[in-house]
């Protein structure tokens, strides 16, 4: 079994905690149109992300590339999700919050040069 990429564990992270924010507070028995279209932003920014594997945890990134309202409603699904996480996703949720937290690329500045641009 081969080692998941950085960005393809952020885009399962936040596909799982999106998918809680809809179940869980919304009240879906599936992932509604909205929650739909935040998860692909989410996944387009990750995957233009000029920071590539060695991206920072978005929240510590100097380049927020996320709209004002998709940023605002991440936060909201990350806030209620966060939490719940350890009890739905335990490994994922711990996995998510050391890689948070002892992340020593957490202090980028700008991103290499020669990348796509966002």
């Amino acid at each position: 079994m081969g080692k998941v990429s950085r960005i393809e564990r952020e885009k399962r992270t936040v596909r799982r905690m999106i998918d809680l924010y809809c179940r869980l507070k919304e009240g879906n028995a599936r992932r509604c149109a909205a929650c739909d279209t935040l998860l692909a932003y989410a996944c387009t920014r990750l995957n233009r992300c000029p920071f590539g594997e060695n991206k920072p945890s978005c929240q510590r990134c100097t380049v927020h590339c996320y709209k004002p309202a998709m940023r605002a409603k991440m936060r909201e699904v990350m806030r209620f999700s966060g939490p719940r996480m350890l009890f739905h996703y335990p490994l994922d949720a711990l996995r998510h919050l050391c890689a948070n937290l002892f992340s020593l690329k957490g202090n980028a500045t700008t991103p290499p040069r020669g990348k796509n641009e966002i």
